[in-house]
């Protein structure tokens, strides 16, 4: 999945001659954080609410300094590109232009979250299984034919880094809800298994958590 797949033209951009209160009222809306700014197809760059908020209402989008703020997908970026510069800059959109910098809409938080929500992998009942391993001794392939020798499949994988160690956590989304037979054959192979989370026990907590998730961000 690539930017321009997902992206939203429901949120028009603002104008430079917008001032800080017609903003705002597009950032409640919309219930957003950030707008990006255009004129004439072209990017200028993004304000946050942080910005708006600290002046007057009726202070033009154009006082403020936009090209510190330039941050934009290209069409083609991966949507795990996107996530990592939502991420790092710490933003709530994030403008996506073309192959000749033209303005083609944006993409929010939630839209991200809600399309890896409902992905296949996460859709499908199963059960979650996380590993702990050194970075040196990682490998998913090897993981992934141990697990497929029981005759599951990995839907979904991340890996995260411990706190204060250099371990790394591998997180599967494994196809079948019974998994002890999973469990007891990498353990065979001297895996470390964390922690274990079956469909019934964890399905009601994730819609929860994701709720919540989605709470925090409209805030």
């Amino acid at each position: 999945m690539i930017a321009q797949q997902i992206i939203s033209n429901e949120i028009m951009p603002l104008k430079p001659d917008d001032n800080c209160g017609q903003a705002m009222t597009m950032m409640s809306i919309y219930r957003i954080g950030d707008m990006p700014v255009v004129s004439d197809g072209k990017l200028l760059g993004l304000v946050s609410e942080e910005e708006i908020s600290s002046v007057e209402t009726d202070t033009l989008i154009s006082t403020f300094r936009l090209n510190q703020s330039y941050i934009f997908a290209s069409q083609d970026d991966h949507i795990f590109d996107i996530l990592g510069k939502l991420a790092e800059n710490r933003i709530s959109v994030i403008p996506v232009l073309d192959n000749e910098e033209k303005y083609l809409g944006l993409i929010t938080q939630e839209q991200l979250l809600t399309y890896y929500a409902n992905t296949y992998a996460f859709k499908e009942r199963g059960s979650i299984i996380v590993i702990k391993t050194s970075k040196s001794d990682y490998s998913l392939s090897e993981i992934t034919r141990v697990i497929e020798m029981e005759g599951a499949i990995i839907m979904a994988s991340f890996t995260t880094t411990e706190q204060k160690t250099s371990n790394l956590l591998v997180t599967l989304k494994i196809n079948q809800q019974e998994i002890s037979s999973i469990i007891t054959a990498l353990e065979r192979y001297e895996y470390d298994i964390h922690a274990t989370f079956s469909e019934d026990s964890y399905e009601s907590d994730l819609k929860s958590r994701y709720d919540l998730l989605m709470t925090y961000l409209n805030v």
